[in-house]
């Protein structure tokens, strides 16, 4: 299986905010549900521009293991996020995916200028 889509997604998280992994999951259709997209997150490509770490785990706990918990935790930070004992405030940081509707007009406008 190919994880283009979710890597696609996964860069459409702006600056600031968060997403679970079963939100990922959920909106992406994965079977396999939160584990698939855990599973897709661990195989993330190095150097394509893909923000990793604003995929969190349920409660928006960081679950990762070190030394990449203490990097997804600074890069956080340092986009204004508030982690308060490796949790995420979800209230205040966790994204709203856009709708599907939403997406493909973007997708159209995208291919449309090409």
């Amino acid at each position: 299986m190919s994880w283009d889509p979710v890597f696609r997604f996964v860069k459409l998280i702006p600056r600031g905010r968060v997403l679970t992994y079963g939100a990922l999951a959920k909106a992406l259709r994965l079977p396999g549900g939160a584990r698939s997209a855990g599973r897709a997150m661990a195989a993330t490509p190095s150097g394509k521009g893909i923000p990793w770490h604003r995929v969190l785990g349920e409660r928006g706990k960081i679950l990762i293991r070190e030394p990449y918990a203490s990097l997804q935790r600074k890069l956080l930070e340092s986009e204004g996020v508030s982690i308060v004992e490796s949790r995420v405030d979800l209230k205040r940081h966790l994204w709203k995916p856009p709708q599907k509707s939403a997406l493909k007009s973007r997708t159209e406008k995208k291919r449309n200028k090409k």
